[in-house]
């Protein structure tokens, strides 16, 4: 990564994620990383609450008589009011159904990238596979993101999560593998040869699905259900109580709509697209990927298939949150 990150100036890797955004840029011989969540809060709108915002430093947005907390401090506000925060994006694409979504997410990616300094500067940002039942919606999706960029005074390009996830992680292997990315509105998947994609998809159950699901049959709210999958779940032990059971079920549901999936995709390629001389490794990424045995699990689900490819070991990225933006870097190093 080295020499990567020598030849960083001017790039960007952007994670736009249902459940975080993230920037990746070069700082000295450092990459930095800048985090936002990607959710918000509205609150009545009132001088009191003006005041305590502005103090506290708080980021904000006014519109129609409502004040919209975002970013870092959106899960803060949930948690004294006992709220659910929104999300501007949902399954992976900006959501059609909240009326404040385009504008909240522009806020946080200009947020996060400022103005461009130089005409040259690029930004490379993740997109997700296309959904099976609405492939067009990944269109409208990705030309908004990009339409945002080219304000910011930036060039942009598009890069598919699955396969940042493999620009991030399989270097070494001259990026052929499996680069999957378990994230919150979506699982991506992208088998890729020698850098170029031959198999990519997305699921839907992901970790979102985990959390509603799970609160829907125990009666927690979502956002609590995340706090302990997040923090304390082992997948690794046996569950010490109804939500961690049905995490255990929820998870596990997760995991065989990604297997099944990967393998009836890899079937339907032509082995004459690419030839393997060797098995490939499988490498995972994205916050639903966290918890300690979901590496395992992929692993015996892999086995228990009898996938298409020979795989020669299942790996979790030694920074599974950092994975998709990093890879969106290196995308952007290596297209200059």
């Amino acid at each position: 990564m080295e020499n990567v990150v020598a030849s960083g100036e001017g790039r960007i890797g952007l994670d736009v994620g249902t459940s975080k955004i993230m920037s990746i840029r070069q700082s000295g011989n450092q990459l930095k990383a800048t985090t936002e969540i990607n959710a918000f809060l509205p609150l009545p709108h009132s001088r009191i609450t003006e005041n305590i915002l502005l103090q506290n430093k708080v980021h904000y947005y006014q519109n129609n008589g409502h004040f919209f907390v975002y970013g870092n401090n959106a899960e803060k506000f949930a948690g004294l009011f006992n709220a659910e925060t929104r999300r501007p994006m949902s399954g992976g694409l900006i959501n059609p159904n909240e009326p404040s979504a385009l504008i909240l997410i522009k806020t946080i990616i200009q947020g996060l990238l400022k103005k461009s300094k130089g005409k040259d500067d690029l930004v490379c940002y993740s997109i997700p596979g296309a959904p099976a039942d609405a492939p067009s919606d990944l269109i409208y999706h990705e030309q908004l993101l990009k339409g945002y960029l080219t304000e910011l005074g930036y060039k942009s390009k598009s890069v598919n999560e699955g396969q940042a996830i493999v620009f991030s992680e399989l270097e070494k292997e001259n990026f052929t593998g499996i680069g999957i990315s378990a994230g919150g509105g979506m699982c991506n998947a992208c088998l890729s040869y020698l850098s170029v994609p031959v198999v990519s998809f997305a699921t839907s159950k992901a970790g979102d699905f985990i959390d509603k699901s799970v609160g829907s049959v125990t009666g927690e709210s979502a956002t609590r259900v995340k706090m302990i999958k997040e923090q304390s779940l082992d997948l690794a032990s046996s569950p010490k109580d109804k939500v961690e059971e049905a995490l255990h079920i929820y998870y596990d549901e997760v995991i065989n709509t990604l297997i099944t999936t990967l393998n009836k995709a890899v079937a339907q390629t032509s082995t004459e697209t690419f030839q393997l001389d060797k098995p490939i490794p499988v490498v995972l990424a994205g916050g639903t990927a966290q918890p300690k045995g979901f590496r395992d699990r992929i692993e015996k689900a892999l086995e228990a298939s009898n996938c298409p490819v020979p795989i020669s070991e299942v790996r979790l990225s030694p920074n599974p949150t950092q994975a998709t933006a990093r890879g969106a870097f290196i995308a952007a190093v290596y297209d200059s």
